[in-house]
């Protein structure tokens, strides 16, 4: 990515850790960043119970949830068909 995150340089992000320390002082870092964590982890919690659910309701009701991979297996096979194809042509 050559040193580009999501249009963020190298000076700009040591001058926003320069204003956060600035801000909250360095022995609140920590207690910010697991706060921050805690939360991540909750919301990534909460979205693989209600996947569960989704999954145990379409269950119950005899619905197929097998379809996305059922995709996935497709397209791979498109990919391998491809690059068979275009094997000997492909471009640097």
């Amino acid at each position: 990515m050559n040193g580009i995150f999501l249009f963020i340089g190298g000076p700009e992000i040591f001058v926003i850790l320069l204003l956060v320390v600035m801000l909250f002082g360095a022995d609140k870092i920590p207690e910010i960043a697991r706060g921050l964590g805690k939360g991540m982890r909750q919301i990534k919690d909460a979205t693989n119970d209600i996947k569960k659910e989704i999954n145990d309701s379409a269950k119950n009701q005899g619905i197929d949830t097998d379809f996305v991979r059922d995709i996935n297996k497709e397209v791979n096979e498109v990919k391998e068909n491809i690059d068979d194809f275009t094997g000997p042509i492909k471009r640097r």
